[in-house]
């Protein structure tokens, strides 16, 4: 697990909760519909994507791109209206499978302009000399360009300075605005030791100094990858991505050979009817290469090949969006694949710090008396939990939240990690202020050995009551804190118990609910004993836990899970997580963790929100069920085109033909460029949805095929009919078609 400062009353290590990640930070995109403005400023990179050497890599649409050049030369040497026609909208139909990849790649570029401006013009102060327990100011220190920083570099980094390069604090600890990464403006603690020591080239130190060892390699910053990650240019092509297009291509070659086949058999089926005489049934309509070359664009499955690409790139910008990096497009594939998802217990599924949630007062004296004292000796308790213990006895008591500094004749005696317990001595002028009884009074609240020592050596004894309270406590998964008080002239004594919980996070058994329907199965990650693992496991609703965990436990877990052949995703932040990260098949980094747990990792995220794991896996969901809608859209729209151009082709050959022609198209001319732009205009339009993603529901893997294929394949063959019929409709009248 991982490790951070102690700061727990109880002798335990608390990991604080995230902040609050706003909807669209000042330097994100909005992921919601398509802007048309940004069409506009993707055309020029659509038209740079025309060149053959770009094309290559979307056979299909390379295809498209050689027929449209192919109808140009046609066009040019026997100019007819048809076949500029027909022309410009297979030229029409690359630039906007162009466009589909460009507006996805787009949506990455005011990050990209805010991160590049980050690292821009940074000077960095590198110490030469330093080792650790040399003064920085006892060292020789020159400036260098941050780009010239090398690995194992010594820097120092002052209040108002800006990081030159990722690295580890090494010395110090100080408040750091990451918000040209994260677009939270809220500043976070970097400090040497432990897991919040990473920090990112291009944030700015708001306090303090520290001394960082830059550990990148040359233009390997995190803010490197990340432009390109933004911007899609170093985003290859996942395996089902690759599967999907060697599929497509396929397919083109099939419908290539079929068309290329219909020439010599229009030929000689013409050649047979004059033979019979039959020469009124002779036409010149359907055989000529334009036709041709428009039968192969509409057959081949120009729509998802079109769109294939802007798919995978929305996924990984939807990750962005939300403050995820994925380090390549496969994770996000692998987490809509997931089986099984490993949570830390801390920050995840509870609250990160235990909070007070009864006083358990002992014979002879009341809650309200516990409470009273409590609050008075958490006061200078600055904890989560001893402001919870505030929180409480003004909540269920009535007691209001007395401030230090309005009590006099009172010295607080302040949390540490080394006492375990705070509290407050009162002089007897004080005791009337703070409402206690007596001629002087010490209060002492905190970890139950701390305490009940204190009481020992201050003349009382522990007693029965007490050490059953707290096994009690303790054996349903609490932790308890004793509360204790010394009066002038008397022994010490214990007044009651503060019961801490862990405090599951509203909805999360209804989230775990919803993964179990994805068939996802849960399994809670925790360092504590088996028997408070159960309680909070049982009380959140995960399908199994993980008890006293070891990073040689959380190995062996996953390994266990991927020889059973599922995939496994788990989030870490601390170098000992490491191991696991790298070897899960979706590993979440936390941002604020080590440099070591955003190596292994294949994703960051930059809010450092530990149940952003689930968001993840939905996104990766959504990605897979919107790659398979418009394939099953792309293929089921090919049987309008059947029937729109096969009997336009030959129906003047085979007059029977012409019974397929169920939509009453004007005219052969018009019904195969109806096919035509209708097939470019549907790729602009499913570009949103492309982006957009299709909206994923928790559902079986039937249930979700069902639906898929009512949607989108009952829906690919109807609407083609609709689109095709009401551009005939349009165009018929123009001259020459």
């Amino acid at each position: 697990m991982s490790v951070t400062p102690a700061t727990s009353p109880t002798g335990e290590q608390p990991t604080g909760g995230s902040p609050a990640t706003p909807a669209t930070p000042a330097n994100r995109v909005d992921g919601g519909l398509l802007d048309p403005k940004q069409m506009l400023r993707s055309l020029p990179d659509a038209l740079r994507k025309l060149d053959p050497r770009t094309m290559w890599r979307n056979p299909v649409m390379l295809i498209v791109e050689i027929g449209a050049a192919f109808t140009t030369v046609l066009a040019v040497v026997d100019p007819t209206v048809f076949a500029w026609a027909i022309t410009v909208w297979l030229w029409l139909t690359v630039l906007f499978a162009n466009l589909a990849e460009a507006v996805a790649e787009g949506r990455g570029k005011a990050q990209a302009a805010t991160l590049r401006q980050a690292k821009k013009d940074t000077i960095a102060t590198r110490l030469v000399g330093w080792t650790p327990g040399t003064r920085a100011d006892g060292c020789r220190d020159e400036a260098v360009p941050a780009p010239e920083l090398r690995r194992g570099d010594i820097v120092l980094v002052e209040a108002g300075g800006t990081i030159p390069g990722d690295g580890d604090v090494v010395e110090g600890i100080a408040s750091v605005d990451e918000s040209a990464i994260t677009g939270e403006s809220a500043p976070v603690i970097r400090e040497s030791g432990g897991d919040r020591s990473a920090v990112t080239g291009g944030t700015r130190v708001l306090s303090d100094r520290i001394i960082v060892k830059i550990t990148q390699k040359p233009g390997e910053s995190f803010i490197d990858r990340m432009i390109a990650l933004v911007e899609g240019a170093n985003r290859q092509k996942t395996p089902n991505e690759i599967a999907l297009n060697i599929l497509l291509a396929a397919l083109t070659v099939i419908f290539l050979l079929a068309v290329v086949t219909l020439q010599p058999m229009a030929i000689f089926a013409k050649g047979y009817q004059a033979a019979a005489g039959d020469t009124a049934a002779i036409t010149d309509a359907g055989v000529s290469g334009v036709v041709l070359i428009s039968l192969l664009v509409c057959l081949i499955p120009t729509t998802i090949g079109a769109l294939l690409s802007a798919i995978g790139i929305a996924g990984m910008d939807r990750l962005v969006q939300r403050n995820v990096l994925a380090m390549s497009g496969r994770a996000v594939e692998a987490a809509g694949d997931v089986n099984t998802l490993l949570l830390d217990k801390t920050g995840t599924i509870t609250l990160g710090n235990r909070q007070a949630a009864e006083f358990v007062p002992v014979e002879g004296r009341s809650a309200a008396e516990v409470a009273d004292a409590a609050q008075l000796a958490s006061l200078a308790d600055e904890t989560p939990e001893g402001r919870s213990v505030v929180v409480l006895a003004k909540n269920e008591f009535g007691l209001r939240q007395r401030e230090p500094g309005l009590i006099p004749h009172a010295t607080f005696v302040p949390f540490t990690a080394q006492t375990r317990m705070s509290g407050v001595d009162l002089t007897p002028d004080a005791s009337v202020d703070a409402g206690a009884i007596g001629p002087g009074r010490r209060v002492r609240k905190g970890a139950a050995a701390a305490v009940m020592k204190w009481v020992r050596e201050n003349g009382g004894h522990p007693t029965e009551q007490v050490g059953q309270i707290v096994d009690e406590i303790s054996g349903i998964g609490g932790t308890p804190l004793v509360v204790a008080e010394h009066l002038d002239g008397q022994p010490a004594r214990a007044l009651g118990v503060i019961h801490l919980k862990d405090v599951v996070k509203a909805g999360m058994r209804e989230r775990f609910d919803e993964m179990r329907r994805m068939g996802i199965r849960t399994v809670m990650i925790t360092g504590d004993n088996p028997r408070t693992a159960k309680a909070i496991a049982d009380e959140a609703g995960v399908d199994d836990f993980l008890a006293e965990a070891t990073p040689e436990d959380k190995l062996a877990l996953i390994r266990k899970e991927q020889e059973g052949g599922r995939l496994v995703a788990m989030t870490g932040d601390g170098t000992n997580d490491a191991p696991a990260l790298a070897q899960a098949d979706v590993g979440v980094a936390m941002n604020t963790g080590t440099s070591a747990a955003k190596e292994a990792g294949n994703m960051v995220d930059l809010d450092s929100d530990p149940t952003k794991l689930i968001e993840i896996v939905e996104i990766g969901k959504q990605l897979l069920i919107t790659r398979g809608a418009l394939t099953t859209f792309s293929i089921a729209n090919d049987i309008a085109k059947y029937f729109a151009i096969i009997p336009a082709m030959f129906a003047g050959i085979y007059p029977s033909l012409d019974t397929l022609n169920i939509m009453r198209l004007a005219s052969p001319s018009s019904a195969i460029l109806s096919a035509v732009i209708f097939n470019a205009i549907v790729i602009v339009a499913l570009i949103p949805l492309a982006l957009r993603g299709v909206r994923y529901q928790p559902a079986s893997a039937s249930k979700l095929l069902s639906r898929n294929l009512l949607r989108y394949g009952l829906g690919g063959i109807v609407v083609p009919f609709i689109g095709i019929k009401l551009i005939d409709l349009l165009i018929q009248f123009i001259p020459g078609i």
